[in-house]
């Protein structure tokens, strides 16, 4: 190993081996993090120099821009795979980007793709690296994603490393800085003082390296900047020039532009290449080091900077290169607003279409920073797709904000038939925000509008949205009214968009009502809408359909829709259908009693309040279950916004909580005053499900209600007293507090016995507590102790199926087999496994198994 790789013979060894893996079919993933300059790309290098036999390496790099070009990765492996990819690329089609990128991993055996500092990726690249990911295991190929570790909390390169958990096809490195000794090895003949340049450096090999490259008798430079600087300024004045111009360029420079920024081409950088600044091949340029581009950056005055950003933007222009991101990127650090009034909006669209929502949105912010040099019918089409983007990536107030100028300016305008669609816009925007009475306004204005302007697809449109507010107001006989008629006109018309919205509410509402037929519809909505790649419908059909039978506690049925339906949005990157579908997914954990998993996913966005609300009434029922602190503080801020929201989709399940929280606590008249004008409510809405948890939580105070004989929800046949089969479906349904607490209504004495066994398996420890104190009332001589002797035996933590899943790995089976033996989905498992990761503090499976054996926690 030369000089260049120090102490990196494990990781080098991992990498070569994830390499060989792929040579024999075998797909990994390698995540290769660490701060700049620990060695991540020295490592990359080194691998691309010498795979294995029979391996090829293909390279890919995000860029450090303004704005990020979508897709920048994959666009770099055009010359070096076959032309499928690229054209995918020119054509803006998404879908036929991923699958051309598979079938080129798939064709030809040992391939490791390499992505490069991907904390700099747009969300299209995070998207295609998620896709692939999960099908590593089919690929013959290794995938290698380099980042920083630096990145903030809610970065979204975040959410991408959490998806991809702790598989068994899942790797970490992490490069640690140099030792002293190793310093001393790099700096050796340099005459530096070794014990000097360590703590200078603090073992970074990047900075250890400017540092001997820099130094002179003057002594070691304080910053990188001033070592990367120094180096420059002893090259001629013209190489100076020269590399400053390519040090505005956030990415390779290849030949054709090269020549325009550089007279004499590559031979004019020899020196720049000798003083180790520049890596130069028949490919390209590029610097050694993005920390070194940036120190020369760092080191322009303004007014150099903006003259280079120019001269990169002519040039790009001049040899024909139509990349808007990177286009628009120069632009705006050089103050052309002429370019910028060009090219963002093409740049902003060009994201769209590749998937790249947030990217998009901040293009179309760009161009609407200029909206004086727009005409009118330009500016409403840029403020309308800002809107649609804001909304897509869950910016609910930016979007309302957007659409409301767009709206203003379709008035002035006149264009009837527009005006009537922004205002259907408009009013979805409205709702998305929490403001359903300015929902409901533009939403009959809509209506009204369309009536007359002649579009029958429009006016239908208009309808079904007027029915989606209805639905989700529980006013269902109304939204089965206007559905209905937008169905009418769909079919007539032939608009799949349109029937699909609509099959969506009419779907939801017959589940409301408590008709199977609505899944029909659902599906078929879903169907419909993807048929015309319509994802934002789709999404919406699977949300209402997994939200229903969660609703009925059809647990394993709404499991292997969201599944599906997660898959698609992630995908497809509809961040406010990923957040509701993460919501439904606690709400999946919280009815089967695992809390932590519960609570690990309910961090909405502020700026979703429906989302937010039911998250806070999420985490408020596992609190109150567990007998955590703030339960009562969490569920009384769910109730002032699900207030101001004002529907009883989020005003009930709210009530039901804090019901249940008054009735642990012994409180019966608070729990009656909180149950019953929601009940009454319910009831006059027919929301079923919500009516008979309402009816069991009265009974249980002492109210009686009347409960149908036919309602099979369990709730309602616990309502009427039959506790025995209520415990019967609430364990067919995979709920075991629910299943408990029917259980603790027994008079028999053995029954309760067994509720307190589910409820300290589960750490339900409220309720336990008062079926303990129920048996002593009863004067019961044999009352088990409670938890203690878990709790010694697991003081790590972990829930009853994180042991399970831990007890599965012991016996050596994939996330896939423990998928299969549990009933699950993978990407369950996958989660279940990086907690218990988590929390034993390990980095592998195999240090999770040899811990827990050390303990002794895979006794049952």
């Amino acid at each position: 190993m030369g000089r260049d790789l120090l102490e990196r013979d494990r990781e080098l060894d991992e990498l070569r081996g994830a390499a060989s893996d792929a040579s024999m079919g075998h797909g990994r993933v390698v995540l290769l993090h660490g701060e700049a300059g620990i060695g991540k790309s020295s490592l990359v290098n080194a691998l691309r120099a010498d795979p294995p036999g029979g391996v090829r390496v293909l390279l890919g790099a995000c860029d450090a821009m303004s704005t990020p070009r979508p897709l920048g990765p994959l666009r770099d492996l055009e010359h070096a795979v076959g032309p499928r990819l690229g054209e995918a690329l020119r054509a803006g089609d998404r879908e036929e980007v991923f699958a051309a990128l598979r079938d080129e991993l798939s064709d030809a055996s040992g391939t490791v793709l390499v992505v490069e500092d991907v904390h700099w990726a747009d969300e299209a690249t995070l998207d295609a690296l998620r896709y692939l990911a999960r099908r590593i295991d089919e690929l013959p190929a290794a995938l290698v994603i380099t980042y920083r570790d630096e990145i903030e909390r809610d970065h979204p390169l975040g959410r991408l490393l959490g998806d991809l958990g702790h598989g068994d096809r899942v790797g970490r490195l992490a490069p640690r800085r140099l030792s002293s000794g190793a310093v001393g090895e790099l700096i050796a003949g340099s005459g530096l003082d070794a014990d000097r340049v360590f703590e200078t450096t603090a073992g970074n090999p990047y900075f250890v390296r400017e540092v001997v490259a820099s130094a002179d008798e003057s002594g070691v430079p304080r910053t990188v900047v001033d070592a990367v600087t120094g180096r420059l300024r002893r090259l001629d004045a013209l190489t100076q020039e020269h590399v400053e111009q390519l040090a505005v360029v956030p990415s390779s420079v290849d030949p054709t532009l090269l020549a325009p920024l550089v007279p004499g081409g590559a031979g004019a950088l020899r020196a720049a290449e000798e003083g180790g600044l520049l890596d130069v091949s028949p490919d390209g340029v590029r610097f050694r080091h993005e920390l070194t581009r940036r120190a020369v950056v760092d080191g322009l005055p303004a007014s150099r900077r903006i003259e280079l950003e120019h001269a990169a933007l002519v040039a790009l222009l001049d040899v024909g290169i139509d990349d808007p991101a990177r286009l628009v990127h120069h632009a705006a650090a050089a103050g052309d607003v002429d370019a910028l009034v060009e090219w963002a909006p093409r740049a902003a669209r060009d994201a769209a279409a590749s998937g790249a929502h947030r990217q998009s949105a901040a293009h179309f912010r760009a161009a609407l920073g200029l909206a004086d040099r727009y005409r009118p019918a330009d500016l409403v089409e840029l403020y309308e797709e800002l809107a649609i983007e804001s909304y897509t990536i869950g910016a609910a107030s930016a979007a309302v904000t957007a659409q409301k100028r767009a709206v203003a300016l379709r008035r002035e305008l006149g264009d009837a038939r527009r005006l009537g669609a922004s205002l259907r816009w408009l009013s979805r925007f409205d709702w998305f925000d929490g403001h359903r009475s300015d929902a409901e306004a533009a939403a009959r204005e809509a209506s009204a509008v369309l009536a007359e302007a002649g579009d029958p697809s429009l006016h239908a449109m208009a309808l079904s949205n007027e029915a989606q507010l209805a639905l989700l107001a529980h006013d269902t006989h109304r939204a089965l009214d206007l559905a209905a008629r937008a169905i009418a006109i769909s079919r007539e018309t032939g608009d799949r968009r349109v029937l699909s919205h609509a099959l969506n509410n009419h779907g939801t509402g017959l589940l409301f009502i408590g008709l199977e037929e609505g899944v029909g519809e659902l599906l078929e909505a879903a169907d419909a809408a993807l048929s015309i790649d319509d994802i934002e419908d789709a999404a919406r059909a699977f949300v209402n359909l997994v939200w229903a039978l969660l609703d009925q506690y059809r647990l394993d049925e709404a499991e292997q829709h969201l599944a599906r339906a997660l898959e698609l949005t992630e995908r497809s990157e509809f961040i406010g259908f990923a957040t509701y579908q993460r919501m439904e997914q606690a709400r999946l954990d919280l009815a089967r009693a695992r809390w932590d998993d519960a609570l690990a996913l309910v961090e909405p966005p502020p700026d979703m309040p429906h989302a937010r609300c039911v998250a806070l009434t999420v985490a408020g029922t596992v609190r109150l279950r567990r007998g955590d602190d703030g339960a009562d503080e969490t569920l009384d801020e769910a109730h002032r916004l699900a207030v101001e929201l004002a529907e009883l989709q989020r005003r009930g399940p709210v009530a039901a909580a804090r019901a249940e929280a008054a009735l642990l606590r012994g409180d019966a008249d608070a729990a009656r005053a909180i149950a019953r004008p929601e009940f009454d409510e319910a009831e006059r809405r027919e929301a079923r499900a919500l009516r008979a948890e309402l009816a069991w939580l009265l009974r249980r105070a002492g109210d009686e209600v009347e409960v149908a004989d036919d309602d099979p929800h369990p709730f309602a046949v616990q309502a009427r007293g039959e506790w025995r089969r209520a415990a019967e479906l609430w364990r067919a349904s995979g709920a075991p507090y629910h299943e408990a607490a029917a259980l603790a209504e027994s008079p028999d004495e053995a029954d309760l016995i067994e509720a307190i066994a589910i409820l300290d398996r589960i750490g339900a420890v409220p309720l336990a507590r008062r079926v303990r104190a129920e048996l002593r009332d009863r004067g019961a001589r044999s009352i088990p102790r409670g938890p203690s002797s878990l709790t010694r035996a697991n003081p790590e933590g972990l829930t009853e199926r994180q042991l399970g899943v831990l007890r599965l790995l012991a016996e050596g089976l994939t996330n896939a087999e423990i998928a299969d033996r549990l009933v699950v989905s993978v990407r369950t498992v996958d989660s279940h496994v990086a907690a218990v990761l988590a929390k034993l503090g390990v980095a592998s499976r195999q240090d999770a198994v040899r811990i827990a054996e050390e303990r002794n926690l895979l006794s049952e």
